[in-house]
């Protein structure tokens, strides 16, 4: 483990940057020198990203149908990509859902087992994400147990059953894809989904039995594309106070007046407005009721949507960073990390001033990541 003191860098703190030099030791930022010095003069020292909900990892696990066998592999060449975009803790979100294939249980089971597995082996810090769908009934009951078994603790809830054409009768889109990644024929997915949606009665009833279950054991829940005021009123109640991706105004102002967590794609920044025709994280943004971006599907998203508030005059620097790292951090919980104040994790990213590439990246003051011209100022 490195412990060193970055002189000449401009490093952000939640105040905004200074020129002061930072110190870490034995994983942890220190006030004051430890004894070594690295020069990163034109460069930029930020907190590390915390990245909420990301599931870009999908094409490291499985490119093809069949094509990825070692899970433990697949982790390896994502968290290569995490670091490459300065994301130092990363949530890697995996569906157990009715569509089958890399969303149903049988590879969530392999992907769950993986992180648990191997992440200890890796520099970033991976957590596991389970989304969660609803309409699978037959799951309930054995959901803790799965959790506890699988070490995730962080649940979210979603419905993706297209519930109006299957009540007009009508085919659901991309049907026949969908059947043949769930390894079904089209007739047998589409009974199965008209029998999900057959049950939807019954849903929130299970979900009011599920749900303190699950907090009760310390899981984190939230809610996944809320659309209402009152959707998201209903979550709450259940005690999943996290509304990740509202699609409305009406669901995220309802959860930022209620003390919700409100979650972002950042790839909705960097667009300039979401890819569906949801809810434009850039208003939200500006209204300052969104706690964090995450990457969803895209990873470098988290930075480049943070340096396009800063450069469109939305935020100060301190207020964009913060929205994936800090902010992050306090949905969390975490304590431990989210800005470079000494007592804290030393996990940060070096950026180039000029270009604002990424650089380095460190973890609890391991290097994860290094490219370029800066390695000559560490390895001197």
């Amino acid at each position: 483990m490195l412990n060193l003191d970055l002189t000449g860098a401009q490093v952000l703190h939640p105040d905004g940057l200074s020129d002061a030099p930072l110190s870490f030791c034995d994983g942890l930022i220190v006030d004051g020198p430890v004894g070594r010095g690295v020069d990163l003069a034109g460069y930029l020292v930020l907190p590390g990203i915390i990245d909420l909900h990301g599931d870009g990892f999908e094409r490291h696990l499985a490119q093809r149908r069949g094509a990825m066998k070692q899970m433990d592999a697949g982790l390896v060449a994502t968290e290569a990509e995490l670091a490459a975009n300065g994301i130092t803790t990363a949530m890697l979100a995996q569906f157990v859902s009715w569509e089958g294939g890399m969303r149903g249980l049988e590879f969530a089971e392999r992907v769950f087992d993986a992180i648990r597995d191997t992440r200890h082996s890796l520099v970033t810090d991976l957590h596991a994400q389970l989304r969660f769908e609803t309409h699978l009934l037959d799951l309930y009951a054995d959901l803790p147990d799965m959790l506890a078994g699988w070490g995730v603790s962080y649940v979210v809830f979603n419905d993706h059953l297209p519930h109006d054409r299957l009540a007009q009768g009508k085919l659901p889109r991309r049907l026949n894809g969908q059947a043949l990644k769930a390894g079904r024929s089209p007739e047998n997915h589409l009974a199965y989904m008209r029998d999900l949606h057959a049950q939807r009665v019954d849903v929130p009833s299970a979900l009011d039995w599920l749900c303190p279950k699950l907090k009760a054991v310390g899981v984190r829940m939230g809610s996944h594309d809320d659309a209402t005021a009152e959707t998201r009123a209903a979550w709450r109640a259940r005690g999943a106070d996290l509304a990740e991706f509202p699609e409305t105004l009406d669901a995220a102002e309802a959860a930022h007046a209620a003390g919700d967590a409100v979650l972002m794609g950042a790839p909705n920044v960097v667009r300039g407005g979401s890819h569906n025709g949801n809810l434009s994280a850039l208003d939200l943004v500006m209204m300052g009721s969104c706690d964090a971006l995450a990457s969803d599907y895209h990873y470098p998203s988290p930075r480049r949507a943070a340096l396009m508030l800063v450069d469109t005059g939305v935020c100060d620097l301190a207020q964009a960073w913060g929205l994936v790292s800090s902010g992050p951090a306090r949905v969390m919980g975490w304590h431990d990390r989210g800005d470079l104040s000494p007592g804290k994790r030393a996990d940060f990213v070096v950026l180039d001033a000029s270009t604002r590439r990424v650089a380095a990246t460190f973890v609890a003051g391991r290097l994860s990541y290094m490219s370029g011209d800066v390695a000559a100022r560490f390895f001197a």
